[in-house]
C-alpha cells in the first residue's frame, strides 16, 4: 500500500529547500570582485595570461589598460 505523504511535512520542507537555494546564490555571485574594478584589475594582473578567456582579455584591455 502507497504511503500517504503528510502534508505538514511538505510544508516544512519549502523553507529549507528555498534557504539552500539562497545561500548557494548567494555563495556563487560574492567570490569574484565586479568587472573592471581596482580589484579585478589586479586579480588579473595576478592570473597567468594563459588562463583567460577572450571576454576575460577584452575586458582586461578595455577597463585596466586603456582607462
Amino acid at each position: 500500500m502507497a504511503k500517504l505523504i503528510n502534508h505538514e511535512d511538505a510544508e516544512m520542507k519549502k523553507p529549507w529547500i528555498f534557504s539552500v537555494i539562497l545561500m548557494a546564490v548567494i555563495f556563487n555571485t560574492g567570490c569574484t570582485p565586479e568587472v573592471g574594478s581596482e580589484a579585478w584589475c589586479k586579480m588579473m594582473t595576478e592570473k597567468p595570461k594563459g588562463g583567460w578567456t577572450a571576454n576575460e582579455a577584452a575586458d582586461y584591455g578595455k577597463h585596466c589598460l586603456f582607462k
